[in-house]
């Protein structure tokens, strides 16, 4: 009985939690943007805390829903068909059960967090697990539609962060298509990973039908792109609010290519961002990358403001 539970609980892939830390950013930055306006600025932590558990449940269910309608297709996935939905015979009754219970209680601390920011936006986190599961529209099967749909959760994390926090303004929308575009990024990534492990063009369109519009050229070059919309639209963030945060940017340049050094590893875990821990020259990368933002935040440069002024050179 109880091995038949795990089967089900796995469908809701709790160790994919991880990724709810893409809201951290959003919070950090609504923090420091309402800390400079406003110097009594308190965090509430009680909606934090509802908000980021709200968030995993509703995540969960379209896990729960992801493996479900996935399964005849991950099929001829070489690690993916050892998923439970695919190696054992479940009751789809108790799938649609599941599912609708993490959704139950994931809107309920919703409302309990008292915030109506945070009910919309995880009714537009649920709505794209709708439209990117299921048939007939489906998003996950047209090429680079796919990406852009899935890594627009990124974008809908960091308005959660922002909203848990600061209730009564907007983020700059240049951070939130930098972090879409940066979302958009990994996405690409993990599809080029994906892509080269399977080695067979036409074994990996039976897997995800979007692969058969892709190949690995063309995925590279996408996720370029992605990248390079990334840094644009951070770069302007950064100019509007603390241009201090340039020094950065040839940093994230750098962690943008530490991460397709690392696509191109066997097995690469790029395949499975939340096994991503087990690269420690990345996570360093990242604690370092961090750390120099958290600095930047506090320093100020005087003669960065030369790039603000309008100099004209002539004769």
């Amino acid at each position: 009985m109880m091995s038949r539970v795990r089967l089900y609980l796995k469908l809701a892939r709790f160790d994919h939690w991880i990724k709810q830390v893409f809201i951290l950013p959003g919070i950090v930055i609504a923090v420091a943007l309402m800390g400079l306006e406003n110097h009594t600025f308190s965090l509430p932590l009680v909606r934090v805390i509802l908000g980021v558990i709200a968030t995993c449940l509703i995540a969960s269910a379209n896990y729960v829903m992801n493996e479900w309608l996935d399964a005849r297709y991950d099929a001829f996935h070489p690690t993916k068909k050892n998923r439970p939905a695919v190696a054992h015979n479940l009751n789809p009754a108790l799938i649609i059960t599941e599912y609708i219970l993490f959704c139950v209680v994931g809107f309920v601390l919703a409302l309990i967090a008292k915030s109506s920011a945070l009910l919309w936006l995880l009714a537009a986190l649920w709505l794209m697990g709708i439209l990117y599961n299921v048939p007939p529209i489906r998003l996950k099967e047209i090429a680079y539609v796919d990406v852009l749909s899935e890594s627009v959760n990124n974008a809908i994390r960091l308005l959660i962060g922002w909203f848990l926090v600061a209730t009564t303004k907007a983020p700059p929308v240049s951070i939130v298509f930098g972090y879409w575009m940066g979302g958009a990024f990994l996405m690409a990534a993990k599809r080029f990973a994906e892509y080269r492990m399977i080695g067979d063009a036409k074994v990996a369109g039976q897997y995800r039908r979007s692969f058969m519009h892709y190949s690995e050229k063309s995925l590279l070059i996408s996720a370029f792109f992605y990248a390079l919309l990334a840094v644009f639209f951070c770069g302007i963030f950064m100019i509007k609010y603390k241009i201090e945060l340039l020094i950065a940017i040839p940093f994230l340049c750098g962690l943008f290519c530490f991460y397709l050094y690392i696509c191109y590893k066997p097995d690469s875990s790029a395949q499975r961002p939340e096994h991503l821990f087990a690269e420690k020259g990345l996570i360093l990368y990242l604690a370092l990358f961090i750390s120099l933002l958290c600095v930047l935040m506090f320093v100020h440069i005087p003669a960065l403001q030369v790039l603000l002024e309008p100099i004209m050179v002539g004769r």
